[in-house]
């Protein structure tokens, strides 16, 4: 088959300015419940965008842990996208439930969790993801395999015998939302996108944008 031959024909809902809440993180997380509810496969994983220093997009998928007055994910700070995200804050997100024949995007900037949130997450993980966050420099170059696995065994052996912490280096980000975009699959490729932008005033415009 040929890649210009695949094609599917979104046709499950629609989405429309006035159906929409007056925030975008009130009306995400409607979408979130029912992404839920659908089953949708990793309904938490997004498409996280930073910035390198030589000015290229970086992107990965990682997971969604939060919803407040922002969205939250954790990493360790001395990750390459640790180090881009104390150069420059500025992110892009997306979401995408095929089932659903959804997209959402935001902007916006991160900051710092807590301590307290950063350790409340961390002592909720199983343990051997505890040990995983000591055992790999994320991002780093390594010789092999094993060298993951010697790192494993060494904290594993260091943990047994005392209570496990936190490590310094790993924690939480909340993205600060500016803008928001809501897509809704329609036929003949004519689809909803509603958009939101955050005013002066902390108040939201919103806008419907052509497909």
């Amino acid at each position: 088959m040929k890649l210009s031959d695949i094609r599917i024909d979104y046709a499950l809902k629609s989405l429309d300015i006035v159906d929409v809440a007056a925030e975008p993180l009130i009306q995400f997380k409607v979408w979130f419940e029912e992404a839920v509810a659908s089953k949708v496969l990793e309904v938490n994983a997004m498409n996280l965008s930073t910035v390198k220093e030589n000015g290229y997009p970086n992107s990965r998928i990682v997971l969604l842990k939060g919803i407040d007055h922002g969205l939250v994910f954790f990493t360790n700070y001395e990750s390459e996208k640790g180090k881009e995200l104390a150069n420059n804050p500025k992110v892009a997100l997306t979401f995408f439930w095929p089932e659903l024949q959804r997209q959402v995007r935001f902007l916006g900037k991160v900051e710092k969790v807590s301590r307290k949130e950063s350790n409340d997450y961390f002592f909720s993980r199983p343990f051997p993801s505890q040990i995983g966050a000591w055992a790999s420099p994320q991002s780093q170059v390594i010789p092999n395999r094993t060298f993951l696995e010697e790192n494993e065994k060494l904290y594993l052996e260091i943990y047994e015998k005392e209570e496990i912490q936190r490590p310094p280096h790993w924690g939480g980000f909340r993205v600060i939302i500016e803008e928001a975009e809501f897509w809704q699959g329609r036929p003949s490729r004519l689809h909803d996108r509603i958009r939101y932008r955050q005013q002066s005033d902390l108040s939201w415009k919103l806008e419907r944008i052509a497909p």
